[in-house]
């Protein structure tokens, strides 16, 4: 029998918004991942019981693994050296480049990353955007960083679309999705960083990230995992 926290039920922690990866509709949680853990907990039997991360820092995520609050952390959670020497990863289930937001309205000409000199780079804190902003920063291609509470991303895209900051770097699919309703911003760029996602799990749970691996694998086999990639657009990348 598969340990978690509550019997027969299984808690994953995500962080919102998120899309196509973590979203609420209409209160309830949904999304790429969120759908791919419904249809692995129909398959081991378990109740998935959604719940929020509401922290500023991303990296913070993984304490709720530690402490024993949540089961499995999923939020569209690329796998670094640092965090898989805290936690237990899955497979990798997708992977993903980092893409670059900009405001065409004051930006109108961005071919390389030498055209967003003097510019302003809006990230969230403890996501691996950083890792490709100070990079940029310290080559001299954007003048500054500002950073927003994990959950500030809305303001973030407020800013962008005002003009207060230059471009925002953030997961291709994520940043593409947050941009598509605004008409002056778009994702004109993306910086090959080929990112790993993976679920995290507690340290000693090895038995039931090595299960929902294996449900993985067959929902691949099934079909199921490519129909959910269709539901959801911008999560054709795959490995």
């Amino acid at each position: 029998m598969l340990r978690t926290i509550n019997p027969d039920t299984l808690v994953v922690q995500s962080a919102y918004p998120d899309p196509p990866f973590d979203l609420m509709l209409n209160g309830n949680a949904t999304g790429f991942d969120i759908e791919l853990m419904h249809a692995v907990c129909r398959r081991l039997r378990l109740e998935l019981r959604a719940v929020a991360y509401e922290g500023n820092n991303f990296n913070d995520i993984f304490d709720g693994l530690i402490r024993g609050t949540c089961d499995a952390v999923i939020s569209g959670t690329t796998i670094t050296p640092e965090r898989a020497a805290i936690v237990k990863f899955s497979r990798p289930y997708l992977t993903f480049n980092q893409g670059i937001a900009i405001n065409r309205r004051f930006t109108q000409r961005v071919t390389s990353v030498a055209d967003l000199r003097g510019m302003t780079a809006g990230i969230q804190s403890g996501n691996t955007s950083d890792f490709v902003a100070r990079k940029l920063l310290a080559q001299g291609d954007i003048a500054a960083i500002r950073y927003y509470p994990y959950h500030g991303i809305t303001a973030a895209i407020d800013d962008l679309e005002a003009g207060r900051i230059g471009l925002i770097i953030k997961l291709f699919p994520v940043i593409s999705w947050l941009t598509q309703s605004r008409s002056d911003l778009a994702v004109v760029m993306q910086e090959p960083t080929n990112e790993r996602l993976g679920i995290a799990f507690a340290p000693d749970n090895t038995d039931l990230r090595d299960a929902v691996d294996a449900e993985i694998e067959e929902l691949r086999a099934s079909g199921e995992f490519a129909r959910l990639q269709a539901n959801w657009p911008g999560t054709r990348a795959s490995l």
